[in-house]
């Protein structure tokens, strides 16, 4: 009897799931809350490393287009500092951590780090740009595991994450043009 009840004592400090964490029925399988936490958890990494560079840019930006281009970018940054929370926090629902550090976002984001030395004004717009569009790729690539799972309110998320990546490089593009 004491030889069970140790083997169930190692048994459950070794499970994935603490023994006082109750279980999470959502309707939809852990395997696929999994992948959407770990998709959306890609989306968090390059939003939050987008808002970094472009909030970088905001405090560093210089030239004819100053005012024009610090305060867009201002805009920006307020509007990518807003979405990580929810973002966070779908992930959360699900059942999973997010993740919330440098070295993890840098582990998950296909997007480069901002530049050491600023770039001129027009390769920050640039730069932006094509952020923007890899966020809405990112997000266009995990919509199919949203769905799969049935997932709602994740896709609801990443619909708005989509318009506003979209739309923000559709802008910033818009700029570049002679």
């Amino acid at each position: 009897m004491a030889k069970t009840a140790a083997k169930t004592s190692v048994k459950s400090r070794t499970s994935s799931k603490k023994p006082d964490m109750p279980s999470i029925n959502i309707g939809i399988p852990d395997a696929k809350r999994a992948a959407i936490a770990q998709g959306l958890s890609r989306l968090l990494a390059e939003t939050y490393t987008l808002y970094l560079t472009t909030h970088n840019f905001h405090w560093n930006v210089t030239g004819k287009m100053f005012n024009t281009l610090h305060t867009m970018f201002m805009g920006q940054y307020t509007e990518m500092w807003n979405a990580v929370d929810p973002i966070a926090e779908r992930i959360r629902a699900l059942g999973f951590h997010a993740p919330g550090s440098y070295a993890a976002f840098s582990k998950l984001s296909t997007l480069k780090d901002a530049p050491a030395t600023p770039p001129k004004a027009m390769e920050m717009v640039e730069i932006l740009a094509k952020g923007h569009e890899a966020i809405a790729r990112t997000a266009r690539e995990i919509f199919p595991v949203i769905e799969d799972g049935d997932d709602l309110p994740s896709a609801d998320l990443l619909t708005q994450r989509m318009d506003v990546h979209e739309k923000t490089a559709w802008m910033l593009r818009a700029l570049l043009e002679d």
